[in-house]
């Protein structure tokens, strides 16, 4: 042979022995990672990501676990596998194998027994307070986990957006006080890797099935959660059906072509007007703008039109209440997701944990459009959403106008609009949030206007939720990085004082610390303020009263708005009061008459009828 022939002929092998290596099949990864057995979400569509999977079958070990049907899609990199589960499956690893063309692949899936769990999955509702905090922001247990490889914010160097440290290790550690302080219920905002910039806000997913590595494990979230039932403390999981980051894996190598809607360089930015979905006289071009918008270019905007990444979505969901045993979800932007699908994503989630509850964040300030959010709508609604519960802005706005020196009106206003509302007990109330100014902000300090608007919070109608922080009365505006301020006292390095004890408090923070936590305490300690019917008067010289009644049990109470003591007539109420001759003050312990009675200027009272 020629030395010509020779060498064609070893790159003639080369080109064929390359062509077959880029032929191989590969199975790195399969979404869900596990399923169980026993769960009624029985058919699981596990998304499979490799290399030439296109034209493939699949089968497990046995006859036990039936592959329904292989999805293909034009990205090889991809496949969608549809199986069923059996009832009576024996808990265990199952091989699945892949094949095509004579050569297989072969992975271990595993399907687990269900946790007999005392509790988890409970829900939560009127007799709850939510503590929604920051991981990052609130306390750093572990600082070995302070900087991961890999995990780089490109936002570091500015002060107000970069990583604190704080994590998982860190709410453990704190978890007696928040039961302490009165607390039933522990919203966190997400805690799955966020490995993109910005990211300690958590909104931004990268891979929604692990925790961020900076926060902690898996295993230590689960812990978390167990930690938290241990001491009677329910946990709510923050979930984004909505978007993704941009540094996700998947935008470098799309499962299908719509699987976003638009594209990073062409696509609709966000329309924020939420009333389109019950305006009758808008155009429907208008309310597909609603949720196929994006809000920035860093977050692209999920299609979950597409069914698997709708089945994803839901599955993901569900993987986590069963991996953690979570309570309730927190779903956040809800109105710029699909609403036909989260309809359906709701549903499975009731189906699976019935007793478990789903609070949507709406951000509008109008009840009559923030009602047509809530399940089984009294009003016109685009779709029925099957939530339970809503972020109520509608009386945040009013509080905040309040505090900014404003009348008692709009507070009543707003709560006489709650025929509008399917449940109003469910919505969650709050004054601040981790998205908004703190409380004390808009009450530039004034003391006496948070007491009264806290008091109003955890009395009136509804599920209170209180921002970490805001309970030793920090005081951070509006803008994102500053108001989600490091705790004092949370393990950082330039930590000077503990305001997580009352001697690392100031008087100023005391003073309020001690005031909310009263307040908690008796919302805890006395159902008729937590169950109670609400019966409410039209502000009348600058107070506001009002009663919560539960069968025998009454409680009034006198919100007074005046720079001076007022005297208040009690006759006026004589059908509530009935015969009741004496009354106690649950702040004070004194007991009072129940004919007139005075009431302190710029204050807040709640007396108890026997």
């Amino acid at each position: 042979m020629t030395k010509r022939k020779l060498l064609f002929t070893i790159l003639f092998l080369l080109i064929i022995s390359s062509e077959v290596f880029l032929q191989n099949l590969r199975i790195d990864q399969i979404d869900p990672p596990n399923w169980w057995v026993g769960m009624k979400w029985n058919k699981v569509q596990l998304m499979v990501y490799g290399d030439n999977l296109n034209n493939i079958e699949a089968k497990f070990t046995g006859n036990a676990l039936k592959v329904l049907k292989i999805h293909e899609v034009e990205n090889s990199t991809y496949t969608f596998i549809d199986i069923e589960v059996p009832p009576d499956l024996t808990p265990g690893e199952y091989d699945l194998t892949l094949s095509k063309n004579g050569e297989s692949e072969t992975v271990a899936f595993e399907f687990s027994k269900r946790e007999q769990r005392e509790s988890g999955h409970q829900g939560f509702g009127r007799d709850d307070a939510i503590y929604l905090l920051m991981p990052d922001r609130f306390v750093n247990g572990d600082r070995s986990n302070d900087f991961i490889e890999g995990f780089i914010d490109s936002m570091q160097h500015i002060p107000t957006q970069q990583r604190k440290g704080g994590d998982l290790q860190g709410l453990i550690n704190k978890l007696d006080y928040i039961k302490d302080l009165g607390f039933t219920t522990i919203w966190s905002t997400p805690v799955i890797e966020n490995n993109t910039f910005r990211s300690y806000h958590g909104y931004a997913t990268t891979n929604h099935y692990k925790i961020d590595p900076r926060l902690g494990t898996n295993e230590l979230y689960k812990k978390f959660v167990e930690e938290a039932h241990m001491r009677g403390l329910k946990v709510i999981l923050d979930h984004v059906a909505n978007h993704v980051s941009n540094d996700h894996p998947w935008l470098g190598n799309l499962p299908t072509d719509d699987w976003l809607n638009g594209t990073i360089d062409d696509h609709i930015d966000a329309n924020h007007n939420k009333m389109l979905y019950t305006d009758p006289h808008a155009h429907p071009s208008t309310v597909e703008e609603v949720y196929k918008g994006w809000f920035v270019k860093y977050m692209p905007d999920l299609n979950q039109k597409n069914s698997f990444v709708a089945n994803h979505i839901i599955q993901n969901t569900l993987w986590w209440m069963e991996y953690a045993g979570i309570d309730g979800i927190r779903e956040d932007t809800y109105p710029y997701a699909e609403p036909h699908f989260m309809a359906k994503w709701a549903e499975a989630i009731f189906e699976e944990y019935p007793n478990s509850n789903i609070v949507g964040e709406v951000w509008t300030g109008e009840p009559a459009f923030l009602a047509a959010y809530q399940g089984n709508p009294k009003i016109p609604a685009y779709v029925d959403t099957k939530l339970p519960s809503l972020t109520d802005f509608g009386l945040r706005d009013a509080f905040v106008e309040f505090l900014q020196g404003k009348s008692l009106y709009r507070i009543f206003s707003t709560i006489a609009k709650d025929h509008l509302y399917s449940d109003p007990n469910m919505l969650v109330t709050f004054v601040d949030n981790h998205d908004v100014g703190r409380g004390m902000f808009y009450a530039d300090t004034n003391m006496a206007r948070m007491k009264m608007v806290y008091h109003m919070l955890m009395t009136l109608r509804g599920i209170p939720q209180v921002f970490y922080g805001s309970e030793i009365g920090m005081i951070e505006n509006d803008d994102h990085g500053t108001l989600r301020k490091k705790f004092p006292g949370g393990g950082w390095e330039d930590d000077t004082r503990d305001a997580f004890t009352a001697e690392g408090r100031t008087d100023y923070e005391n003073e309020i610390f001690d005031y909310l936590k009263q307040l908690l305490h008796l919302r805890k300690d006395n159902k008729v303020i937590r169950q109670g019917k609400l019966t409410h008067f039209p502000i009348h010289d600058n107070v506001y009263v009002y009663f919560k009644s539960l069968g025998d049990e009454k409680v009034i109470n006198i919100i007074n708005d005046n720079d001076e003591a007022k005297e208040v007539d009690l006759g006026p109420y004589a059908d509530i009061i009935g015969d009741t001759t004496k009354m106690e003050n649950l702040k004070t312990g004194e007991e009072v008459g129940t004919k007139r009675i005075t009431v302190l200027a710029k204050s807040a009272s709640a007396f108890k009828l026997f």
